[in-house]
């Protein structure tokens, strides 16, 4: 396996693709919405590499190395040597379609040989919950990584790379095939969590709409004082922690949307019925050191060997951290070592395990690591 990690700007993008050295099949590119050339970078990447797989998708930054940027492309040129890929697509009418999606991926991935699954998917049309859960149904022994696409903080719109076209309402799945492959992944948060628990008494999927028999809008906005005025986009600073049941391990909801008129709340993923759930806040060394964990509980089999590391890291941590934000990718530098380039981006949710053991969920609010390397 070898790899190539590149940095591209509007100024110099042609001069950048020049200098690929290797015999890449795969290119991953993640994509700021405000670069504007991005499709002639993708013409030019497809006539010269015209048998290459390219996925990608828009973000919320750039993940290049130990950087993170706006206004670039971070473009990873892979070459695996053992490792066999297969690349399908669904193009989704609505949210209500999304197990439907994450089941057709799935069954069109499935041989026995297949090793892990990585999913770009359009970041606002897709209830990545739903996804996640007709994935795993049909996947129920492969590993699954990925993330949805952003858009900033504008929550406007979205798109995926897929090969020669950029799309919206897309999602990408990328199978990875042999035992020559090493897969290591996890996702930790590091958010504290205040206030009482409080029960959902009325939902529909990812819409909330009452908690404790109150309206669910009413509630958070009391919770947040002045900041509820910025609302939906004030809402990433104060995700939701979730728990099914009183033994589930909780996970973290980010807020899409509000209704006034409804007075709900909607989020990246379902909110069932019965449910608890309880407001959080960042904590700065806390969100660093979840990064951290993150990082060794994905790097502990490979010996620091990997090869590459796609980190996946939510908005809402880019907004908390500001100036900071780099401090997170350095931790998961210096527990994965020197060898591996470093490439992803940050998004409106992400897909992982919790850890080695663990089933995929979707996830808000976390660093999501999935490292690689071929026997």
């Amino acid at each position: 396996m070898k790899v190539q990690q590149i940095s591209l700007t509007e100024d110099s993008w042609s001069k950048a693709l020049a200098s690929i050295t290797i015999d890449a099949n795969l290119f991953l590119l993640f994509v700021s919405p405000e670069f504007r050339l991005k499709q002639d970078v993708l013409t030019v990447l497809n006539e010269r590499f015209p048998k290459t797989t390219i996925i990608g998708c828009s973000t919320a930054g750039e993940i290049s190395d130990v950087t993170v940027k706006d206004n670039t492309i971070s473009l990873t040129a892979i070459q695996l040597e053992k490792t066999k890929l297969k690349k399908v697509s669904f193009k989704i009418k609505d949210k209500n379609c999304s197990q439907k999606a994450g089941e057709d991926i799935a069954n069109n991935l499935y041989t026995k040989d297949l090793r892990h699954v990585i999913v770009l998917s359009d970041g606002l049309n897709v209830n990545g919950a739903e996804l996640v859960s007709g994935l795993k149904t049909e996947l129920p022994n492969v590993s699954i990584t990925g993330g949805l696409a952003a858009d900033g903080s504008d929550f406007n719109k979205t798109f995926v790379i897929n090969n020669t076209d950029i799309v919206d309402k897309t999602i990408i799945g990328l199978g990875f095939y042999g035992a020559d492959l090493n897969i290591g992944y996890s996702s930790k948060g590091g958010w504290d969590s205040f206030g009482i628990e409080r029960l959902v008494t009325k939902s529909d999927k990812n819409v909330l709409y009452e908690l404790d028999g109150s309206p669910a809008l009413e509630i958070y906005k009391s919770f947040l004082g002045d900041k509820a005025n910025d609302l939906p986009s004030s809402g990433l600073l104060f995700p939701l922690s979730m728990r099914t049941n009183i033994d589930s391990t909780p996970v973290v909801r980010t807020i899409l949307g509000i209704s006034e008129k409804e007075q709900s709340l909607t989020f990246a993923g379902n909110i069932p019925e019965g449910s608890y759930v309880r407001l959080m806040k960042a904590n700065i060394d806390r969100l660093i050191n979840g990064a951290e964990d993150s990082a060794i509980a994905a790097n502990k089999n490979l010996n620091e060997n990997s090869e590459l590391a796609l980190l996946i890291s939510c908005v809402g941590r880019r907004l908390v951290l500001k100036q900071m934000v780099e401090e997170e990718v350095e931790v998961v530098r210096d527990v994965i070592g020197d060898k591996a380039c470093i490439t992803g981006f940050y998004s409106y949710g992400e897909i992982a395990p919790f850890g080695e053991f663990s089933p995929c969920e979707l996830h808000n609010q976390t660093m999501t690591i999935t490292t690689l390397s071929e026997c």
